[in-house]
């Protein structure tokens, strides 16, 4: 179904939540998940509490009248600190330098004194029965086709423990996860139309991924408030995939229309299905919540902190492939550099050896975890200007290096009479293509003839 989506007067926000590379928020465990047995388990029951306002918030009374008993894996790699056992440690000053680089580049202003708050989340995925987090920074934009997106807040905060199983009754979390550093970005509600969220979600992507932030499944998690004229705001949780983005809110808009026909529009918090539908899973929270964290003390921002954050930005994909299109590279190889991270190595290389196109083929070459260390590709890359590889060998010699012989191992030619060896292969296995006498020949001779060789001796002789 198509919808005139400024005729419905549809309003959307963001919520990202990103994990951040570094060891735990409040402690120096380390941010690994486990996969092995626990070492033991603990149980607790969580209660909700008054927040600053005297009240208790509304998601928080919801969660509470489940009445469920929580049990927690806990491992090796925890702390007393997860157990609420003991109270958290100063916070993380790397962590910090990282959600401070996120908010420059947000364009944010950054608060000179935080002040690290408590929410009540009793659901289970916190020991405490609340989540540490700290408004850094406000008032910020990010550009899209369509023009300025403001971005309200950035914050930093734990990562919750991972749910293993549920019942009516119960249910049982890791704690590898809880206490993981997480960067928060909340938008306004400023974008009108599906491919505007998308386009928002997808440049809010490129801004995290050139900082030090956890990559893989599940270290990113999306959140999109949606309403439309004359409903309430939905928040909708669980967007992993930005291409069931636009199929996920129409579905939303069109539910919102069915609550408006029949009179019974809610504040809620929904979860998103892989089908684009969602699910209820508790009212929307409210500022009721939030209390002051008084076992951390005043997060102080420093003039001198701020500078060395903005010396040392990082630049993002757009502007390193800009870079890179400067010296006539083809795309694959581009998309490989920006892939592999090879950014830096490319610069100093190409710095000191002006052969872009070998240098990015280099740094590309393997596909897997089997790398070969700069300075010996700078060596590599000497000794072709020094004539003393050919650049159609440098594969070869690579492949040798990394099977760990020198640069002089690998750059002597085998005593191989490959005409002969040629002939021979053509007399034995007569009406082949040249492209099966070539794998011939380079199978038998693994990495001791380069490609072009084996190609100049065939076209010779055929």
């Amino acid at each position: 179904m198509t919808h005139d989506y400024k005729k419905i007067g549809l309003k959307s926000g963001l919520e990202i939540h990103q994990q951040l590379n570094t060891h735990k928020l409040f402690c120096n465990c380390p941010s690994l998940l486990r996969t092995d047995e626990p070492s033991y388990e603990i149980q607790r029951k969580l209660n909700p509490v008054v927040g600053e306002t005297g009240i208790v918030d509304i998601a928080a009374k919801h969660e509470a009248e489940q009445n469920k008993n929580f049990t927690y894996q806990v491992y090796d790699t925890n702390c007393l600190v997860e157990l609420d056992e003991e109270p958290p440690h100063n916070i993380n000053q790397e962590a910090l330098k990282i959600a401070l680089q996120i908010a420059t580049l947000l364009n944010c202003k950054i608060f000179p004194v935080a002040q690290v708050m408590r929410k009540t989340v009793i659901n289970g995925s916190n020991t405490t029965g609340f989540q540490r987090t700290a408004l850094i920074a406000h008032d910020g934009y990010i550009e899209i086709s369509t023009g300025k997106i403001a971005i309200d807040a950035v914050m930093l905060e734990e990562d919750s423990a991972r749910k293993v199983s549920e019942t009516e009754n119960s249910a049982t979390y890791k704690l590898d996860r809880l206490g993981i550093p997480l960067v928060e970005i909340a938008t306004g509600p400023h974008m009108h139309t599906p491919e505007e969220i998308k386009e928002a979600a997808l440049k809010l992507g490129e801004i995290l991924r050139a900082c030090n932030v956890k990559r893989g499944i599940g270290t990113i998690r999306q959140d999109v408030n949606i309403s439309i004229k004359g409903s309430k705001r939905v928040e909708i949780k669980g967007f992993q995939d930005t291409k069931m983005m636009i199929k996920t809110i129409d579905k939303e808009i069109e539910r919102q229309e069915k609550c408006l026909e029949e009179k019974s529009c809610q504040n809620e918090v929904r979860n998103a299905l892989p089908d684009g539908t969602t699910e209820f899973l508790r009212p929307m929270p409210g500022a009721a919540r939030m209390y002051p964290e008084t076992d951390v003390p005043l997060l102080k921002i420093s003039r001198d902190l701020l500078n060395e954050v903005k010396k040392n930005l990082p630049k993002l994909a757009s502007e390193h492939r800009a870079f890179l299109d400067e010296f006539g590279l083809n795309e694959e190889l581009v998309k490989l550099i920006l892939k592999k991270n090879k950014i830096e190595d490319f610069k100093t290389l190409v710095q000191e050896h002006n052969n872009p196109n070998l240098v990015a083929k280099m740094l590309t070459l393997f596909q897997d975890k089997k790398e070969i260390e700069v300075d010996k590709l700078e060596e590599i890359l000497e000794a072709v200007e020094n004539k003393k590889i050919a650049e159609n060998d440098v594969k070869t010699v690579m492949q040798k290096i990394a099977q760990g012989k020198s640069l002089k191992e690998a750059s002597e030619k085998a005593d191989i009479d490959l005409k002969s060896e040629a002939e021979k292969i053509i007399k034995e296995k007569p009406g082949l293509s040249q492209g099966a006498y070539m794998g011939l020949l380079m199978g038998k001779f693994k990495g001791q003839v380069s490609g072009k060789e084996v190609a100049d001796i065939l076209k010779e002789l055929m």
